[in-house]
C-alpha cells in the first residue's frame, strides 16, 4: 500500500481577507469601555482580579476591602499599575 500525499495549491487573487486585530498595538481610550458601564461589574470580583489586586496592593504598600465587585477592582487595578508600574507596555 501506498501512502496518499495531497498537495495543496494557492492561489493568489487581489481580495483582501478580513482579519481581527492587528500586527501593531493601536493606543485608542474610546475603545475601552469604562467598568461602571460594565454588564457584570456589579458581580464580586473574580479570582483573577483578587490575586493580582492583592500582588499590586503589596507592591504599592495598601490595603484594600476584599469585597469588591469586577468594575471597582478594574478601577483599583488600572489605578495601582499607573502607582507600580507594572501593565505599563514595554
Amino acid at each position: 500500500m501506498s501512502d496518499n500525499i495531497e498537495s495543496e495549491t494557492t492561489t493568489t487573487t487581489s481580495e483582501t481577507t478580513e482579519t481581527l486585530g492587528s500586527s501593531e498595538p493601536v493606543e485608542n481610550p474610546s475603545l475601552e469601555k469604562d467598568p461602571s458601564d460594565w454588564t457584570t461589574g456589579g458581580e464580586p470580583m473574580t479570582d483573577s482580579q483578587r490575586s493580582y489586586l492583592d500582588t499590586l496592593a503589596r507592591e504599592a504598600g495598601e490595603e484594600i476591602t476584599a469585597d469588591l465587585t469586577k468594575a471597582e477592582a478594574s478601577e483599583h487595578i488600572d489605578r495601582l499599575q499607573g502607582k507600580t508600574g507594572r501593565g505599563q507596555g514595554s
